[in-house]
C-alpha cells in the first residue's frame, strides 16, 4: 500500500523538516532552489515531490536525473524508507557543489542512495525501473535520457508545468510512447506525465 500524499510518520516528518532546513541553509550559498521559493518550500517543492510516489510502481532501482537540490529524489527516498522498501536510489547531477549537498543530505538523513557526479549523457546506461526528472529539460530531451537510462519495462515520471500539452505534442514528432497525464495536486495547470514503452520514431 502506498503512502497517500501528506500522510507521513512522525519520524519521516522530522527528516523532512531536517531536509527543509538543509535546503534553506545551502540555498544561501549555491542556489539549490530559487530564493523566492524558499518561503514556500513545503508546497512548491516538498509536497510537489511527494505526490510522485503514489504513481510509481514498486522499484528495485529508481534513478533521478538532474537531482540538484534533492527534489524529488530525497523526498521519494524518504517515502520509500517509511514503507520499508529497499529501493536503490541513484541521483545523477553534473554540478559538483550540488553533489556535495546531496551527499551531505543523504548522510544526515541516513538514507541509502548513490550520487553520480557526471553529465547524464556521458554515463553508462543505468537500467532504471523508475526514472524521474523535475524541472530539468523539455519532454523531447527527457525522452532521449529515458531511452538511455530506463529499462525497457520501466516507468518514467516527469512533473510538468502548464505547457505540458505543447511539450507532449513536440515530443510525439520524434518519440513513440504511452503517456498518462495525472493532474498535479499542487498546481491545477500542471501534470505528472507517467510514461512507458519509449521508442524513437
Amino acid at each position: 500500500m502506498t503512502v497517500p500524499e501528506g500522510d507521513v510518520s512522525r519520524e519521516t516528518l522530522k527528516k523532512l523538516e531536517l531536509f527543509s532546513d538543509l535546503v534553506e541553509k545551502w540555498t544561501a550559498k549555491i542556489n539549490l532552489v530559487s530564493k523566492s521559493s524558499v518561503s514556500e518550500l513545503w508546497d512548491r517543492h516538498i509536497r510537489d515531490s511527494m505526490q510522485l510516489y503514489a504513481h510509481a510502481p514498486k522499484a528495485d532501482h529508481w534513478v533521478d536525473l538532474g537531482s540538484g537540490g534533492g527534489f524529488p529524489a530525497i523526498i521519494l527516498a524518504l517515502m520509500a524508507e517509511q514503507e520499508g522498501r529497499d529501493t536503490r536510489f541513484t541521483l545523477v547531477e553534473s554540478d559538483q557543489r550540488k553533489c556535495v549537498f546531496l551527499r551531505t543530505a543523504i548522510r544526515e538523513l541516513n538514507l541509502s542512495a548513490l550520487v553520480v557526479n557526471h553529465r547524464i549523457e556521458s554515463i553508462e546506461p543505468l537500467s532504471a525501473d523508475v526514472l524521474s526528472a523535475r524541472a530539468l529539460a523539455d519532454l523531447s530531451t527527457l525522452m532521449g535520457f529515458a531511452s538511455l537510462h530506463m529499462s525497457p519495462s520501466g516507468t518514467a515520471l516527469f512533473p510538468k508545468g502548464g505547457n505540458w500539452r505543447e511539450e507532449h505534442s513536440v515530443a510525439k514528432l520524434k518519440w513513440a510512447y504511452t503517456c498518462e497525464a495525472i493532474p498535479s495536486k499542487t498546481n491545477s495547470a500542471a501534470a505528472i506525465l507517467k510514461i512507458k514503452e519509449i521508442k524513437h520514431v
